[in-house]
């Protein structure tokens, strides 16, 4: 039967989790934007061999389930980290490793191979022939770039830019499985002490769509506000 009763204190339980969840939600979706970004440049410039390391690379993690790059990263970093550290002579207790840094690098990893599609497509949209013009005009580089090519690619981005944010978010549910508690996880927790799941559930859905049209209503504004520059 559901019980409207337990709808506040469990929404407070909850809440608890919010900020910790943005927190890893933004982090990874900052890494692995530029990450990203990085990779789009040097298949968009088309790098010898580091072009098929980045084809390797997205081909990888855009085909691994992100449940087993999580479970990878759990068994496999803290191996990894101490078998270098004893290579180098350095003591370190790689195991001590917190669960949250490790959904991070796992998630982060599989994000970029999807960042990367973004942000080659945003580069692609670019007419080349403005680059023309602007060299032209005694622009250099940087100035090509932070005046012609930033401002061009970054509004063309934008909106698959905040889908993969989301994107993150709903992958962050998958933390729990490494015992880091997120949203859907302090839900979990908070259904469990007494079992009213549908209510609980009910109040994590409506923190994801809070969530979810506040990036949505800030992505567009930034795509506007720079549309205007532009």
């Amino acid at each position: 039967m559901f019980d409207l009763d337990v709808l506040l204190p469990d929404f407070w339980s909850i809440m608890d989790a919010v900020p910790v969840t943005l927190a890893m939600a933004v982090t990874i979706f900052i890494i692995s934007t530029l990450l990203g970004g990085l990779l789009a440049f040097i298949e968009h410039k088309k790098i010898p061999v580091l072009r098929q390391l980045v084809v390797v690379y997205k081909i990888t993690f855009k085909g691994i389930p992100m449940v087993v790059v999580i479970f990878l990263a759990y068994y496999g970093l803290p191996l990894a980290l101490q078998s270098m550290s004893s290579l180098l002579g350095v003591e370190i207790n790689a195991h001590a490793m917190p669960n949250w840094a490790i959904i991070i690098i796992a998630l982060t990893a599989c994000v970029a191979a999807f960042q990367a599609e973004v942000v080659k497509g945003a580069l692609n949209s670019f007419d080349s022939g403005q680059s023309d013009a602007a060299h032209s005009l005694g622009y250099s580089n940087g100035q090509l770039f932070r005046r012609v090519l930033f401002p061009q690619i970054i509004v063309a981005a934008i909106p698959d830019l905040a889908n993969s944010f989301m994107v993150i978010m709903k992958a962050l549910s998958l933390a729990f499985a490494i015992e880091v508690v997120d949203i859907f996880a302090q839900a979990q927790l908070t259904a469990a002490l007494n079992f009213y799941y549908l209510e609980a559930f009910l109040i994590a859905v409506v923190f994801y769509m809070v969530i979810a049209y506040v990036v949505t209503k800030v992505a567009d504004k930034i795509e506007a506000a720079l549309r205007v520059r532009t």
